[in-house]
This record gives structure tokens, sequence and C-alpha cells, in this order.
């Protein structure tokens, strides 16, 4: 912190000067636990059944989300409409996976959620392969390239989950005890494949249970983009994977890889048909954009968004989501009111700022993902995004302390963005802003798991707030009545202080990092 402190007297043209603005302050006391406790109240109520992605209670939430945009005074974005309509295409998936006879084995068929479990993979699939190509980890590296001089285009391969780990417990990639995103973000694997041209990716897990477990849990699959096409991946377990190695065992593999350190890609005899039969269920969404245009640099423009989709309904149980999301939404939905009154009142900002509420976010940041490949307003032109996601609760880290807040991406692509959001905090809103999840080696991965990420992919500097997980996350117990209403208000003065000082500045912060 002390390096941090330093930072903003030793670079003062980039931040705030260290007086506090009066007016800003004005504004900022507009920001009230009770106006955001109105909102909240309705959007987590029973009445809008969770909130799901294109069922009743979402297109609810939207009316009255954009009602709240109308009543502020803010006109429908480009004098048309509040909504960002989208259409996403669900799907159950039933695979087969058979083992085809031939000279060696006699045919085999793997059983779905016993021997294996799909990942993804859309469409009507009919394929066989009459080989295996085994890959190693399948990491393409420059510490370890189980790509290097292998021909994978149009192949079925199988490659180990995870990293090579030494005796020492250290990690081939990183050279110590922290673990690369070819652990930590599972999908890193599958878009190298993807890419690669590979047809088909099969991933040997390491607790094939937990991993079933897990994505058993998960929605069914869905796309927002009709013809986009995506290879089917599966985790298999270990006792299939042996039944298609014949000669060797994934124990055999692991150990051949961490000691000799080399790369060891191998076809494997072993033809696979794999058959996928998707049931596809359409449904249509809409984000929600409120638009305040700005002055002398309104062609610059601030997005300021939360996703206002939760989990709906299963049986009886209401999956209400206060804190998730209906918190950020609310945040958003006061903040607009804000700088709407401001605008009013002759202090508008210079640059303009787009409110957007995303739906699709709970089914794979869908609502956002349709955004940035479908920008109302020029990506180019897009400052930054200030995505507020759980900010009303407490993680039992500060069990007992509200006065916090997890900082996530501030300084991936801009130092400016940072040491402003960190200015703002030290001259008006004294919260202990903790940066732990911002580690790139965060195993819990949250810097791609909002919104945000899919502007920070387009390079655009983006902060996520986070109040972090607590019990009741993703549970029914995720009601309005636990929800801290005054840490929610401190949080959002800091992220109206933020954006006030970016909307309002000579220069737009400038992309000076390419940490996506």
């Amino acid at each position: 912190m002390k390096i941090r402190l330093l930072s903003i007297f030793l670079f003062p043209t980039l931040v705030f000067a260290q007086q506090k603005d009066t007016v800003a302050m004005h504004y900022a006391a507009l920001i009230k636990a009770q106006t955001m406790s109105k909102y909240l109240h309705v959007l987590a109520s029973d009445e809008y059944e969770g909130r799901e992605t294109g069922k009743k209670g979402q297109k609810m939430a939207a009316a009255y989300i954009s009602n709240e945009f109308k009543e502020s005074g803010i006109p429908p974005y480009k004098d048309n409409t509040y909504y960002q309509p989208f259409t996403i295409e669900q799907y159950k998936n039933t695979p087969i996976i058979t083992q085809v006879a031939d000279v060696a084995s006699n045919g085999k068929t793997f059983v779905s959620e016993k021997d294996y479990c799909l990942l993804q993979g859309r469409g009507q699939y009919q394929l066989a392969y009459p080989t295996i190509l085994f890959m190693g980890y399948g990491i393409d590296d420059k510490n370890d390239n189980d790509y290097n001089n292998v021909t994978v285009e149009n192949k079925v391969l199988m490659v180990l989950e995870g990293e090579p780990i030494l005796a020492d417990s250290s990690s081939l990639i990183t050279g110590n005890k922290s673990r690369s995103e070819w652990t930590t973000y599972y999908k890193k694997k599958i878009e190298k494949a993807y890419k690669s041209g590979a047809s088909a990716l099969l991933i040997i897990a390491n607790n094939f249970e937990k991993d079933l477990q897990t994505n058993k849990t998960k929605s069914p699959y869905i796309r927002t983009e009709k013809g986009k096409v995506e290879i089917p991946v599966f985790y298999i377990s270990a006792s299939m994977a042996n039944a298609l190695l014949k000669n060797t065992t994934v124990d055999a593999l692991k150990r051949k890889l961490t000691t000799t350190k080399k790369k060891h890609s191998k076809k494997i005899k072993s033809p696979l048909s794999i058959s996928i039969k998707n049931i596809p269920e359409k449904l249509s969404s809409e984000n929600v954009l409120g638009f305040i245009e700005g002055g002398d640099l309104k062609n610059e423009i601030i997005v300021m968004s939360a996703h206002y989709d939760h989990l709906g309904i299963d049986g009886n149980i209401i999956y209400n989501g206060a804190d998730d999301d209906g918190s950020g939404t609310s945040a958003i939905l006061n903040l607009a009111n804000v700088f709407a009154t401001a605008k009013k009142e002759g202090h508008g900002p210079r640059r303009s700022i787009l409110f957007i509420t995303f739906s699709g976010e709970e089914k794979g940041l869908l609502g956002s993902d349709y955004y940035v490949n479908h920008p109302e307003y020029p990506l180019k032109n897009t400052v930054c995004d200030l995505n507020i996601d759980m900010i009303g609760r407490e993680d039992e880290k500060y069990k007992g302390n509200s006065n916090y807040i997890y900082v996530i991406g501030s300084d991936k692509l801009s130092s400016e963005l940072h040491r402003i959001n960190e200015s703002a905090n030290q001259l008006y809103c004294n919260l202990q802003l903790d940066y732990m999840y911002n580690d790139e080696h965060d195993k819990n991965r949250y810097y791609y798991r909002s919104d945000h990420y899919n502007f920070a992919k387009n390079s655009i500097p983006v902060i996520f707030y986070f109040n972090g997980v607590h019990a009741d996350y993703h549970k029914e117990t995720d009601e309005v009545e636990k929800i801290d209403f005054n840490k929610m208000e401190k949080i959002t003065r800091l992220v109206f202080y933020t954006a006030w000082e970016i909307a309002n500045r000579e220069k737009r912060i400038a992309v000076d990092s390419n940490k996506k």
C-alpha cells in the first residue's frame, strides 16, 4: 500500500488533485442505502421468479429497469429503445461415445456420467475417428509446448487435466508452487485445441467424480450466436482413458512427463465414434441500456454495468439472487439517476456514460458477449467498464467488517484507471481495497467470471467491484433481508467518484498494459 500511495504523489497529473470536489460530493450524497433498498426489494422479490434468462421474471426485471431509466429522465439509447435484444439457443445434450471394434479389442460403449461427461458441444454430431492423438497436458507455453511440431487438425485430442507438477510440488510452467492458467482457467486448453483445428477434445480428469458433479450443476449448454461452431469437449475418467490407451496407463504417462520433462505426443489406434443429439430450445432475452450523452467529449463512452439475471426457479424453490446480482443492478439504477440529475442541473459529464444491465451472465456471460460483438457504440470509443457484481454482503474473511471491497482488474490494462480508483477511495471513501483476487494466479479466476471480462478481451480497461462469495452464494437463501445497504452505499459512492473523474478529466485514460 505504501508504494501505491507514493505513486499518487509522484504522478499528480494523472489522478485527482488532492482537494475534494464539492460538486462531486453533492451528487455522491444522492447515492443512498434507502434508494437501493427500494430497487432491490422489487428485483429480488418472489414475484420476479429469480430472473432467469429468457423467462417471465427476467422480462419483468427488464421492464422495471427500463422504466426506472425513464423515470430518471434518461431517454432510450439512440432515441429508440432501452432494450438490446438477443436470442439464445439452449441445448440439452444426449451424447454417446463408442469404441469401434478392431483387431485389438471388442467394441465397447462408454457410459455417460460414469465414464465421461460432456462439457460442451452443440448441433448434431455423428463423428468417427480412426485414431486418437494423446497430447500430454495439451499446453502451448514457452516453458512447456505440447503443440510444437505436431499436426492436430481434424484429430481428436486426448490430454491430461492441469499441468506437469514436479516432485517438489512446483509447476513446470511457473517454476514455483503456484499454478498457471492451464490449470486455473479451464477454457484455455479448449480454446487452444479449437484454434488449432482439432475435431474434439477428451480431457482426462484428475478427479472425475468431482468434475462430474460440477458439470451436472451447470445449466444446459447455450450459445448466443446461431452459426457459431464449437468442438465437442468431454471430461473422461482415468479408467476410460486407460481403456483407450491400451498399452500404457494414465499414471505411467504422468510419471514419464514429469520425470523426463520431455514432450510426449502419441497416436493411439483406438477408433472412436461420437454421437451427440441436441434438443435446441430458443429463448429471447435483452440487455437493458440507458445512455447519458456527454458534453465536449461525448464521443468517448464510459460503461457502467451489472447483470440483472439470476438462476430462476427449481421446483418450488426461488433463487432470488439479492446479492448476485440484484445488489449491482440496484447500484447501477442509483448511479444512473444521480448522473441524470447532475446533467439536468447543469453538471453533466463531459464524456458520455452508458449504463448496461446484462442478461445471460449466469448462462456464461452471454449478454455482455453479445454486446461486445454487436456494440451499440464503437468499442474503440469505449474508455472503460466499471462492473458491479455482488456488493451487498460480507465474505468469511471480512465477517463483521463491512468496510472493504475486492477490486479486480483495475491495473491489468490501465495503470491510470487503477490510480484513479485508489485516489477516489483515499480522498472520499476510505474503504479497504483488497486486491487478493486480482492476482493472476488466483485459483478462483474471478477476473474471468463476470461481464467486465468481455470488455477486457477487447483491450478496454475494467474494474470489477466484488464483495466475495458467502454461504448463500447461488442458493435460495440469497435474500434481500441479508443485504447490508449501508455497505452498498459506500461502495457505490466509490464507483461514482471513480466514474466522475474519468468522465470529466482532460485526457482519456491510457491503455498501457496488455494483461487481458
